[in-house]
């Protein structure tokens, strides 16, 4: 970990640390919720060996980099703007993009706005979801799982922050990352699940260090949860500046690559938009859809090696 350099750039108004390791094509990785760079160690240490530029930011709010204090701050075009001016900034019109859950979207994200910056996307976990014009998502996923559903308990500004704030960020990591429910996660009304027990009563899995815990928490300590979280809260907002793109599709070669337990992918409607070719339909170069058995949510950390080696294998083919 040691040989993985750390710098910080001005990008889009904001300073952004990113790690990074290797020459040759840039690999760039864009972490989730509630992750960091650090998300993909195992990645950028197999991949800058096989003669790859990896290149790994904490995104806008998280980390070490800038968290601007408005809500308005987190929508797609911010993100995007980031990464876009991150790529910029290293010199290369094209790059390989892997991205996990919230980094997902944004990936979409990215490669419906500029698919000429994107080589190739292995996305992994949350496929693309096209803009339904005729409901915003919040309003149409607090129709389907209700009131208590993450991301709609998230939606209100200072309440989530609250709520995990009754335990050590390291405990609600600690939660989040060990949590192997399928399906939609609803949240009990009588709090968050960083309430008790205590976090020594949940087991470490054997993918996840103390180490590894300990360098998220201290990240998270710092920052507190609620950059990450005004991610959420610019989902209705981001339908309403993406009209324009109503019925687009992706133009850029995808791999997908989800985990049979995974909590997206175990979802109402989602395996089946996965399996019906309706994912196809949308992302017209879909190669490859893979479905890693007894892998949960984190699969770029639970089976990294598998992960690497997907990626390593797509890439490889450009």
């Amino acid at each position: 970990m040691e040989t993985i350099e750390h710098k910080t750039v001005e990008v889009n108004g904001i300073k952004m640390h990113v790690a990074e390791k290797g020459e040759g094509p840039v690999v760039l990785f864009l972490h989730g919720f509630p992750e960091l760079w650090y998300t993909w160690r195992h990645q950028i240490l197999s991949l800058s060996s096989k003669g790859y530029r990896c290149v790994a930011p904490d995104l806008r709010g998280y980390g070490d980099t800038d968290a601007p204090s408005s809500v308005s701050s987190y929508t797609c075009f911010h993100i995007v703007g980031d990464i876009v001016a991150l790529m910029d900034s290293l010199g290369v019109d094209q790059v390989f993009l892997v991205a996990h859950d919230w980094g997902a979207i944004i990936g979409w994200y990215l490669s419906m706005f500029r698919p000429d910056r994107v080589k190739a996307y292995v996305c992994l976990s949350v496929p693309f979801l096209p803009r339904n014009p005729n409901v915003k998502p919040v309003d149409a996923m607090r129709a389907l799982y209700g009131d208590d559903y993450y991301i709609c308990r998230f939606q209100e500004p200072g309440k989530a922050e609250a709520e995990f704030g009754k335990a050590k960020p390291e405990h609600v990591i600690k939660k989040m990352f060990c949590n192997r429910a399928t399906g939609p996660p609803i949240l009990p009304k009588q709090g968050m699940p960083s309430n008790p027990p205590s976090t020594t009563e949940i087991p470490l899995p054997n993918w996840l260090t103390q180490e590894d815990l300990a360098y998220f928490a201290s990240k998270f300590e710092k920052t507190g949860f609620t950059g990450p979280l005004n991610y959420y809260r610019n989902m209705n907002l981001n339908w309403e500046l993406t009209a324009a793109w109503t019925g687009v599709q992706i133009k850029v070669p995808v791999k997908f690559i989800t985990g049979e337990l995974d909590m997206v992918y175990t979802s109402p409607s989602i395996k089946q938009y996965i399996e019906s070719g309706a994912f196809k339909r949308d992302v017209p170069d879909l190669q490859d859809v893979v479905v890693q058995q007894g892998v949960a949510h984190f699969n770029n950390q639970e089976a990294a090696v598998d992960v690497t080696n997907h990626i390593y294998d797509f890439i490889n083919k450009f």
